[in-house]
């Protein structure tokens, strides 16, 4: 297991997994399933970090973003093509919660919202940038003032 591995709540594991592979790129490597059928868990690999889908059970406290009526948490996506990765994200039913853009720390980056309400920022490393460029660049964006 990777240090941090992700577990997240949605309301069907078995869509969500599907969706995970098709629009980001996921493999699956294991599933949990209770007797009866029903899944509880879906273990997935995206790149080198471990992702856990698993269904919701609010009498557990386990509930999906839509459940708690949104997320404060974006999981942010290293990938190689940026675009194309938006544009499959995007037709698998993805949803714009930030537009793709060149961004003043040195990524092409924007952030959507899963089908079942987890916020993902895709992310290419376009350039380098210098810690003294981006905090310049934060203070002028989110202050309206230049930093010497």
């Amino acid at each position: 297991m990777t240090h941090i591995a992700i577990h997240l709540v949605v309301s069907d594991p078995d869509k969500a997994a599907a969706w995970y592979a098709e629009a980001l790129g996921a493999r699956e490597t294991g599933r949990l399933t209770l007797p009866g059928g029903r899944t509880l868990t879906v273990d997935l690999v995206l790149g080198d970090t471990r992702l856990a889908v698993a269904g919701e059970m609010p009498e557990r406290g386990m509930c999906s973003p839509a459940a708690l009526g949104g997320t404060s948490a974006a999981l942010h996506l290293q990938v190689a093509d940026v675009d194309a990765a938006w544009e499959r994200a995007l037709k698998e039913g993805a949803t714009v919660f930030e537009p793709l853009h060149d961004a003043f720390w040195g990524e092409r980056t924007g952030q959507l919202l899963d089908p079942y309400g987890h916020r993902w920022a895709l992310n290419q490393h376009i350039r380098d940038v210098s810690q003294e460029e981006i905090a310049a660049a934060a203070a002028k964006l989110f202050t309206g003032s230049v930093t010497a």
